[in-house]
Order: structure tokens, then C-alpha cells, then sequence
């Protein structure tokens, strides 16, 4: 990607809807007499427009005028520098486009397949930077900006743009899709969408509800879980995972056969520290198909229910996780759920929810065929599981392979989570002390629980004094 910015900028202030100083007129066509032509979907050709930016009659649309001066500037851009011409599109899914993530991703990582065309306005940023937790290496990149550039799919014959457009409040942002003709347009839609259906199995899409709407972005897979690595029970964990690979099996002729819809939803509950999030992570890993996670906040609304699985329909197959399902406001739980029980609106969606609190889950979905048509209890380790898990998290390195069974045995009550800070206490004694004294870790553990599940705290009883005592 070129990095350079060219002389070729778009100054001025000419997205201002207030300047006066260029005019646009109408211009009459006579249509009386033309034969009219029906409308169809191919390539564009020439039309005839009622208002025309550069020729005039004396009537002044200041507010045109500057938007128009802008588009036609862009155009000129493209037009000269790729020798064919370019028409301008609009997104009717508001702007929900999977292309934008993808070209800002592309962007990002200086993908050779995008290309910088030019800057918009001279004085307004046209580079920005963040910052990128990636594993193998995190840290500041800097890149062009989205906004305030051009940026275009020379193979594909598309360009975007997303310019500053002024208020009297402050700088806004409009989207712009050109695009040499409907099949060049179509064609690149359909290779963005194979894109993201096909995309980086290192990255999950995350969804989440804010006070402007639904906020996406890809983040990276900090570390893969395996399915070997998944403590549950057999019978449930085969249960799952069957159903999982089932659905995204290249051949669909099992649903065909057994005439059964194109759609699944499983809900996983139980305590906290059990192992849903490590269930989740290792089906979203290890699927040959796009996973996103949807975060619910006290911003989620039926607007946003809606774009989300729009946006989930336009990556089947994929798995959307719902993660705390429980905490879905309360006014939209009724438009949610008619959203499952829509016709189309979970074709190809392996739907997975989690809860700790299954008492405050709508008895309506649980168990409900079409809405989650499993619930599945991730229960409490047992003293075999319990062992399982510490040695493979690499207890017996420290203690030795025969110390634990009794760990095990001590630890009843313990959840993976509580096991896991178990080993990590361990691995501080040994650091420092080199020796670990398994019992008294355990008792010292178990007591912090039985003060959080009593919530009593402090061991001497306060008088309730407050203030300075007298000598």
C-alpha cells in the first residue's frame, strides 16, 4: 500500500452545506416526449437528472452544491487514474457492510489488495494510530486513516470513501461506495463476503452494544483451546461436539434427510469457574467457520438485536455465543425472542448462550425447540475430573504424582476456576519456598469461600466505636 500522500488532495471546505459561494441550478428536462425505459439491475448507463452540479438557471442549492463538489472532485480522481468511470452506490443496510471492517483491516496490515488514492480535505487528519494486542507481537501501528481518504479495489474496480461532512455542531462522517458498474459492485460484495466467511480462524468477531448502536471488531485468539483440553462430562462434552461438527459438516445431507432446519441452539449453564467460557473458546476455535461473540449490555435494544443477526445470517454458517444471556434487559426479552422464532433469522446460526444464573433465564427458553433446543448443565468437577485437571495443568511437577489423588479428594467443592488459582498459589510456594504445602494452601483457600459464601469477613467483632479514644 502506498503510504505517500499525493498532491492530488480534495482542499477547501467544499463539504461545508453553508458556503455561498458556488451555485447550482435546475436544469429542465423535457421528458414529454422521450420514450420511457423500464428499470433493471445490470450495468449503469447514462441517465437524465432533473438537477445537474455545474450548469445553471439562477436557482441556488448551496447545500448540493458542496456535497456535489466533493463527489464530483472524488470521481475525477478515480476516473482519471483507473481510465474508466466510476458511479456512486448506496449501502441500504445502513452502513453494516461487512466491506468496511474488512478494508480497515486491510488497511491495518497494508494488505496489497486495497490501494491508496487520495487525500480529502487538506487540514483535516488523514493518519491515525492504536494500538494492537497481538500476541506475537503487540504494541502502536500507524496507518491512513479511514476517514478524510480514498482508498480503492483496483482488481475489483470499487473504491471507497468515508469524508468529513460539516455541521453546524461539530464534523460528521458520510460513506461513500463507487464502483465502475453493478457487476463489478456485485462481484466484490460477493468476494467480501467469502472473505469474511473464510477469514482468519486466529480472530473472533465481537459484538457489542453501545449507547450509538453496535459496535464490531475482530479480535485476535490469544491462545487456542483444544477439545482435549475441555473437562466435562463425556456424555455431554460427545453430545456437544457432535451436534457442533454435524452443523458445519460440508455435506448438509443430514438435514435434508431428516428434514430438520438449518439452525441449532444450546444453552450451558452453572456456576461460575466451571468451564463454559473454555467450552466456548474450544468450539470457536475449532470450527471451520466464522465465530462471533455478542456482549449484552444495558444498551442492547431491538434495534441492535436485529442488526445482530443480520450480521450473523450474512456469515452462515457461523456460531454466534451469547455470553450471560440472563442479563438481557428486560423490555426487549419478548422482541428477542420472537427474533428466534423468525422464519429466516437463524438459518446457518449454531446459536450457543451461557449462564451462571439459569433461575433467571425466561422458562420460554429453555429446552423450546427453535429457540435453544438444549440446555446442558456444566456442573461442578468431581474428585476424578478434579485430578484430571491438576495434573494436566501441571500440579504433579511440583508435588509429585502421588500427592495427588489426596489433593483431589481435599479440593471437593472446588470449581476449574478455584483449581486453577489452587496450582497457581502452589507454583509461588515452590518459586520461593521450594517446597508446597498442599494442605495448608487448600484450608486457607477453603476459608476465603466459606467467608464469601457467609460474608463475614472479620474475625474480631467490632464494637461499633468510631473516633479518638481517650487516654
Amino acid at each position: 500500500m502506498k503510504q505517500t500522500i499525493p498532491d492530488t488532495e480534495i482542499k477547501g471546505n467544499a463539504m461545508t452545506f453553508n458556503d455561498r459561494n458556488q451555485k447550482v441550478n435546475d436544469r429542465k428536462q423535457t421528458v414529454s416526449g422521450a420514450q420511457q425505459r423500464p428499470m433493471d439491475s445490470g450495468s449503469c448507463r447514462s441517465e437524465i437528472s432533473l438537477i445537474a452540479y455545474g450548469e445553471g438557471n439562477g436557482t441556488e442549492l448551496s447545500e448540493y452544491t458542496g456535497y456535489a463538489h466533493v463527489i464530483h472532485r472524488i470521481r475525477s480522481c478515480l476516473n482519471d487514474k483507473y481510465r474508466t468511470e466510476f458511479h456512486l452506490y448506496v449501502d441500504e443496510d445502513h452502513g453494516r457492510g461487512d466491506f468496511w471492517e474488512l478494508l480497515e483491516e486491510d488497511v491495518r496490515d497494508g494488505s496489497g489488495e486495497v490501494e491508496y488514492v487520495t487525500r480529502i480535505f487538506d487540514l483535516i487528519e488523514s493518519r491515525a494510530f492504536s494500538f494492537r494486542a497481538e500476541p506475537e507481537q503487540p504494541g502502536y501501528r500507524v496507518y491512513p486513516s479511514l476517514r478524510n481518504n480514498v482508498f480503492a479495489y483496483p482488481q475489483h474496480g470499487v473504491a471507497l470513501a468515508r469524508v468529513p461532512a460539516f455541521r453546524e455542531h461539530g464534523i460528521y462522517c458520510e460513506d461513500f461506495i463507487f464502483a465502475a458498474n453493478d457487476e463489478a459492485l456485485h462481484g466484490f460484495l460477493a468476494y467480501m463476503q467469502r472473505r469474511r466467511h473464510g477469514g482468519d480462524r486466529n480472530r473472533v468477531i465481537v459484538f457489542s452494544d453501545t449507547r450509538h448502536g453496535i459496535d464490531s471488531a475482530q479480535e485476535p485468539i490469544t491462545r487456542r483451546i483444544g477439545r482435549d483440553e475441555v473437562l466435562l462430562d463425556e456424555a455431554v462434552k460427545t453430545d456437544i461436539f457432535r451436534s457442533i461438527d454435524q452443523f458445519f459438516a460440508e455435506d448438509r445431507g443430514f438435514f435434508r434427510e431428516y428434514d430438520i432446519p438449518y439452525k441449532r441452539g444450546i444453552l450451558l449453564y452453572g456456576k461460575p469457574g466451571n468451564g463454559k467460557t473454555t467450552l466456548v473458546k474450544s468450539i470457536a476455535g475449532s470450527v471451520c467457520a466464522p465465530a462471533a461473540y455478542w456482549q449484552i449490555t444495558e444498551h442492547t435494544s431491538s434495534d441492535s438485536i436485529q442488526e445482530v443477526f443480520e450480521s450473523a445470517v450474512k456469515m452462515a454458517p457461523m456460531v454466534l455465543i451469547i455470553e450471560d444471556i440472563d442479563s438481557m434487559p428486560e423490555m426487549v426479552r419478548s422482541f428477542f425472542l420472537n427474533t428466534l422464532d423468525g422464519a429466516t433469522s437463524k438459518e446457518g446460526i449454531f446459536l450457543i448462550g451461557t449462564t451462571n444464573y439459569p433461575d433467571k433465564i425466561d422458562p420460554a427458553l429453555m429446552n423450546r425447540a427453535g429457540r435453544f433446543d438444549r440446555a446442558y448443565e456444566i456442573a461442578l468437577p468431581d474428585e476424578s475430573m478434579r485430578a484430571r485437571y491438576l495434573r494436566q495443568r501441571g500440579l504433579a511437577a511440583l508435588l509429585g504424582e502421588e500427592a495427588l489423588p489426596l489433593a483431589a479428594k481435599l479440593t471437593d467443592s472446588f470449581t476449574l476456576a478455584q483449581l486453577n488459582e489452587l496450582y497457581v498459589s502452589a507454583a509461588l510456594q515452590w518459586h520461593y519456598e521450594r517446597e508446597v504445602r498442599i494442605e495448608a494452601l487448600i484450608r486457607g483457600m477453603k476459608a476465603d469461600l466459606t467467608k464469601g459464601r457467609t460474608n463475614t469477613w472479620i474475625k474480631e467483632p467490632s464494637d461499633g466505636r468510631v473516633g479518638f479514644i481517650g487516654a
